[in-house]
């Protein structure tokens, strides 16, 4: 019975000394990451990203009046 006992408190403390306390640090570590919001580089990133969608935005709009003034009929074909 004893040596039961041993088997399963050995694996335990090794747990609660060794990996614990990383598991911890890691968690609240990356719940302050989150917390903290974008980055300046991931903030940059998605400026450029909205920027480039409005461009495309621009030059769809632009490519669909090309179309309406010389295809009239282009959007009832799709």
């Amino acid at each position: 019975m004893e040596d039961i006992i041993g088997i399963i408190i050995a694996p335990i403390i090794l747990f609660m000394i060794f990996v614990a306390p990383i598991w911890l640090i890691l968690h609240y570590r990356s719940k302050k990451q989150i917390s903290q919001g974008l980055s300046e580089d991931e903030y940059g990133n998605l400026q450029e990203l909205a920027n480039r969608a409005d461009k495309m935005a621009d030059r769809i709009h632009t490519l669909e009046s090309i179309l309406d003034a010389e295809a009239p009929q282009w959007r009832n074909k799709v």
